[in-house]
C-alpha cells in the first residue's frame, strides 16, 4: 500500500505538514559562513589630533561619566563627553572644536558586542556624526533602528559640549 493513498486524506495532511515544518526548522537553522564586514566611518577610524584612544575602545581616557579636555595654542580643544549606559551598552564621543565650531565627533565607546551592534553602528554613527557637523549642536535627529545609540550620542555630545563652553 502506498504512503500517499487517496483514500486516507489525514495521512497525506500530516506528511505535508512534517515535511513542511522540517523544511522550515532547516531553512531558519542555516548560519552564514562569514561574519559580517562592519564598515567605519573614515573620520571615525583615525583618532582625533591629541586623541590616545581608538574608536570602539572599551574604556574611554577620562574613565567612566567624567569629561576630559585638552587643548592647544592654536584654539581647538578636543573635550570627551559623558559615558553614557545604553540598553545594549555604554556611548561615549569625542568633540574636537576649533574656533568655537565643532570640526569633529569620534565615537570613542558604543555597542559592538555582537554582529547585529556592528551592523546597526556602521551605518548610525556616520550619520550621527554628519548630523552633528551640520547641526553644530547635540540637536540631532535620532538614526531610525538605532535609538538607543542614538540618544546616547545625543546626551554624551551634550555633555561634551557643556564642558567646553558651548
Amino acid at each position: 500500500m502506498h504512503a500517499l493513498n487517496k483514500n486516507r486524506p489525514l495521512r497525506r495532511i500530516m506528511l505535508a505538514s512534517a515535511a513542511t515544518v522540517s523544511g522550515m526548522v532547516m531553512l531558519l537553522a542555516l548560519k552564514p559562513h562569514t561574519a559580517p564586514t562592519v564598515i567605519t566611518d573614515s573620520a571615525a577610524a583615525a583618532p582625533s589630533a591629541g586623541a590616545t584612544a581608538s574608536p570602539g575602545a572599551t574604556g574611554g581616557s577620562s574613565g567612566s561619566g567624567g569629561s576630559g579636555k585638552s587643548g592647544s595654542a592654536t584654539g581647538t580643544k578636543t573635550v570627551t563627553g559623558d559615558t553614557v549606559q545604553t540598553r545594549w551598552g555604554p556611548v561615549q564621543v569625542r568633540v574636537t572644536i576649533k574656533s568655537g565650531k565643532i570640526t569633529d565627533v569620534t565615537a570613542l565607546q558604543y555597542p559592538q558586542d555582537n554582529p547585529r551592534d556592528q551592523q546597526i553602528n556602521s551605518y548610525a554613527l556616520p550619520e550621527l556624526r554628519r548630523e552633528a557637523l551640520a547641526a553644530q549642536s547635540a540637536s540631532i535627529d535620532t538614526v531610525s533602528g538605532a535609538t538607543y545609540t542614538s540618544e546616547g550620542y545625543q546626551q554624551s555630545l551634550q555633555s561634551a559640549l557643556d564642558s567646553a563652553g558651548l
